[in-house]
């Protein structure tokens, strides 16, 4: 792992679990901005909402379902799951449905911009705040790296395979891919590129000799 995901890994665990906490808060709240905006979602949540049309099940919830579905891929994959993930896996889609029940789409076309791009630069920040407290990876992610492990296949090339088949099909399931869900997938990156590069200047350099293992 890299050593930018362990800046909190020599930090007391009351810290720790605050980033962790915190960040899964603020995932959840981006992701419904992004929802409530309604000009393209994060790519799995394009599957979530797809899915919540067809059931009598909110988006989070669906969103906590398809969490668990993907813990059970992990047991082939000999993944080993950590707190982060099991509360990445039930939180993230309890604060989801939340932001929604009090955040409404705007009418005007400004307000919808301005919630996605508040979305966006929010789960750069809620991306690093998880991550850095190196409590384990999320639901999703763990079985992109499980897939590299077992099949060889680059990163990119897998977790490229994974969004590509999630957002037809949550597209095809009547989820919104729009504008924003392109936005998205090109700006993550930079955005958490740079909140990473700013807890690095605030927190100093990780501890060489943190473990890598949750």
């Amino acid at each position: 792992m890299s050593a930018g995901f362990r800046l909190l890994a020599h930090h007391p665990l009351p810290v720790r679990l605050l980033a962790l906490f915190g960040g899964l808060v603020l995932y959840g709240f981006s992701a419904g901005l992004m929802i409530a905006a309604g000009l393209g979602n994060m790519p799995w949540d394009v599957l979530h909402q797809g899915i919540s049309l067809h059931v009598p099940l909110t988006i989070g919830v669906v969103g906590i379902i398809v969490s668990v579905l993907l813990l059970l891929t992990w047991i082939p994959l000999r993944q080993r799951p950590g707190l982060g993930t099991i509360s990445n896996a039930l939180l993230v889609g309890v604060f989801i449905d939340l932001t929604l029940l009090v955040v409404d789409r705007p009418e005007a076309l400004w307000g919808q911009i301005l919630l996605m791009c508040a979305g966006i630069v929010l789960n750069g920040l809620a991306t690093v705040l998880y991550i850095i407290p190196n409590f384990g990876p999320g639901p999703r992610d763990g079985l992109m790296t499980g897939l590299v492990r077992r099949t060889g296949a680059s990163v990119t090339v897998v977790r490229s395979c994974i969004e590509i088949i999630v957002i037809a099909s949550g597209w095809l399931l009547g989820g919104v891919f729009f504008v924003g869900s392109l936005l998205y997938a090109f700006g993550i990156g930079p955005i958490t590129e740079l909140f990473l590069r700013l807890a690095q200047r605030l927190l100093g350099p990780a501890d060489p000799m943190a473990s890598d293992e949750t």
